[in-house]
């Protein structure tokens, strides 16, 4: 058996993107707690919007972001490749991993700490370790939540979308599957976050959740475009690996065609 598994070509392909998909889900977790200025990343000064009433909003994003349009990517090749019931089985994979490494490191936060590990770091200007590691992991509840309720909806609404505009489209206009679905995906996810985070767990005003939710919709939607060209290199690269007469098989069966 896995010698069979480790010598089949699309198998091996999807288990490899796969663990990449939850990796790369999972990471975006972990780092998820940093805010970065993307001004500052640039060198400019803050753009200073105003949004529905809410005045100095600038582009501070969660460092998570850097990856997750990585993730829709990925769901798109696999929806081309494999089908929404394998977006799905990945999807639900690491939102199950994702809790599991929270509680994780709930648990590592929770468990009493050496003496002589708390006062570790002072001569290099970390004051309490415990406190540091607390901070770095210490996600708040609501935002864990609405991070991976948002991801699982959105990555349905990522599938959904991608298969109605493929069964009109056929093989053709790979782009506008690919990045209308994420289009549509990233503003659901932005949406979902911070309601769930932050006018329910926050009770913030809806102009603010609205005017950030835009803001962090806005970044979203400029990757998107940006990262389409990676699509067609994906695709491009995994043809020559499967072979066109096995791409073109598995593309047929994940549209739940049988061969033409």
């Amino acid at each position: 058996m896995i010698t069979h598994i480790l010598r089949d070509k699309p198998t091996k392909l999807f288990i490899s993107i796969a663990a990449f998909f939850v990796a790369n889900a999972l990471i975006a977790e972990c780092i998820g707690g940093k805010i970065f200025s993307l001004e500052k990343v640039f060198g400019v000064d803050p753009v200073n919007l105003t949004l529905f009433g809410q005045t100095g909003l600038s582009f501070n994003l969660t460092c998570g972001v850097l990856l997750w349009p990585l993730e829709f990517v990925i769901t798109d090749i696999v929806n081309e490749y494999y089908g929404p019931r394998a977006v799905r089985r990945i999807s639900y994979t690491a939102v199950v991993l994702i809790t599991y490494a929270f509680i994780m490191f709930y648990a590592a936060m929770n468990i009493p700490p050496a003496d002589f590990w708390i006062t570790s770091k002072q001569t290099e200007g970390i004051a309490n370790m415990q406190d540091a590691f607390g901070g770095i992991f210490g996600q708040g509840m609501w935002i864990i939540a609405g991070s991976l309720i948002a991801f699982l909806v959105s990555q349905i609404v990522d599938v959904t979308v991608f298969h109605k505009i493929k069964k009109r489209t056929g093989q053709k206009w790979v782009w506008l599957r690919a990045t209308g679905s994420t289009l549509v995906s990233q503003l659901v996810d932005s949406f979902i976050v911070l309601f769930i985070a932050f006018k329910i767990g926050n009770g913030w005003s809806w102009k603010l959740v609205l005017a950030i939710c835009l803001v962090n919709y806005l970044y979203k939607f400029t990757m998107a475009i940006i990262l389409t060209p990676l699509i067609y290199f994906a695709e491009n690269r995994i043809d020559q690996y499967l072979g066109p007469e096995t791409a073109r098989k598995m593309k047929l069966a994940a549209m739940g065609k049988e061969e033409e």
